[in-house]
């Protein structure tokens, strides 16, 4: 029986997406070894040219270690780069996401194959077990119907749709069932949930919270506006993580526009100090080094990054990406002067996150999961790291944490 290796790059969506390939081989074996493989699957990011780059030499890679290894190219990445790579014969197949179901049958072609499939599918496979993850993964919808200017993922994913609801709370059930605890709700733009299927995400939510053993929901990131009164109901319950991440892209309305953003500052600051009241955390995306991000621009942006509540932030230098309107503009920001805004946007976040946390540095539940020798590692309710020494195994367990220390990058804890 051949061994099959499956390679993950990029977001939740992906590793779930990895999680559906796994549970339809039926006439291969699983290895969690590349260097074990016959075959390797390699589900691709391609949201920046640093992902495309990254899935290029892990093939390449590939080919230089284990030449006879057959390499399969699977994800975002098989919509923009496949042709390339098929032809010029760096992998030996080609599957789109609505191949991925059919995984088992396509494995046993024995011909180079290009199977790009369309991008209306939606999957049906309930995932009863995540290999390898103390948390489950549950993609609750695919694409987004969004038009900003700087992102190639609408036309690697396709529109907006949802998954169907009854496979979404059977799958959590099951899940459950199985021991998972904690659910993140991912997809390509997880709040535009149930806009095709008279619903929402909050109804959603609310259906999910019913299921037993359900502990903890994290929601993947939000469009400002996405946040309805019919959201913001919801955040005082207790199963939702104490962290929201909510996507602004950036902060000077200027840029927000010429990104063919939806959201203003003064809506969205607005909106971040209400949530913060609640004592949630608050995470975002931010593109730094944007065409046309000029110096007025950033200083603007910069001033009113400091007056928001932020406590996360998962910053990106820009990346042109072909196809994209953002690719055609004028005014290129250089690439030292980006990576100059990227270090002092993240300093400020990292410095209101230490606040943050010495003001929450208690009532902390953690699920533990991962270890190195007798440190284990989670994150608390407020989606912070927590490093725990224990002299007995906790991995994959809940422990709460009556006080911790706090440290520049993370807290740390005695288990007793």
């Amino acid at each position: 029986m051949k061994r099959v290796y499956f390679k993950t790059f990029g977001c939740r969506t992906n590793q779930f997406d990895t999680q559906i390939m796994m549970s339809k081989l039926k006439d291969f074996r699983l290895t969690m070894s590349e260097s074990d493989a016959d075959i390797v699957v390699v589900n691709s990011c391609t949201v920046t040219n640093g992902a495309d780059s990254s899935v290029r030499a892990y093939i390449n890679g590939i080919h230089r270690k284990s030449p006879n290894t057959k390499v399969i190219l699977a994800g975002c990445g098989s919509h923009s780069k496949g042709d390339e790579l098929f032809k010029s014969k760096r992998v030996f197949g080609v599957i789109g996401h609505s191949e991925k179901e059919s995984i088992n049958s396509i494995l046993k072609i024995d011909r180079p194959f290009y199977q790009i499939g369309d991008l209306e599918h939606i999957d049906s496979t309930i995932v009863e077990n995540f290999i390898g993850k103390s948390r489950a993964f549950i993609k609750i919808q695919e694409g987004c119907d969004f038009d900003c200017s700087y992102c190639i993922i609408p036309s690697v994913r396709g529109g907006a749709r949802s998954h169907s609801e009854a496979n979404i709370l059977t799958q959590i059930e099951k899940l459950a069932s199985n021991g998972f605890g904690e659910f993140i709700l991912t997809g390509t733009n997880v709040g535009s949930y149930g806009k095709d299927k008279n619903s929402s995400i909050a109804k959603l939510l609310k259906k999910i919270s019913k299921i037993r053993a359900v502990r903890r929901v994290r929601i993947g990131s939000l469009e400002p506006i996405q946040i309805d009164s019919e959201f913001k109901e919801i955040l005082g319950e207790p199963w939702i993580e104490k962290h929201l991440h909510i996507a602004l892209q950036h902060t000077s309305d200027k840029m927000l526009e010429v990104m063919k953003r939806r959201n203003r500052f003064r809506d969205d600051i607005k909106l971040l100090n209400e949530i913060a009241s609640l004592g949630y955390a608050i995470g975002t995306d931010y593109i730094v080094g944007h065409p046309m991000e000029d110096e007025v621009s950033w200083r603007e942006a910069v001033d009113r990054v400091k007056e928001l509540p932020l406590t996360h932030i998962h910053a990106f230098t820009y990346s042109k990406r072909d196809g994209t309107a953002s690719a055609l503009m004028k005014d290129i920001v250089r690439g030292d002067i980006a990576r100059e805004r990227h270090r002092e946007l993240t300093s400020i976040i990292k410095e209101k996150n230490l606040e943050f946390r010495k003001k929450n540095n208690s009532n902390l539940e953690v699920l533990i999961e991962s270890r190195r020798d007798n440190l284990y590692y989670g994150y608390d309710q407020y989606f912070n790291r927590v490093e725990v020494k224990s002299k007995i195994d906790i991995t994959g367990n809940w422990i709460f944490l009556d006080s911790v220390a706090i440290e520049d990058s993370k807290n740390v804890a005695l288990f007793k």
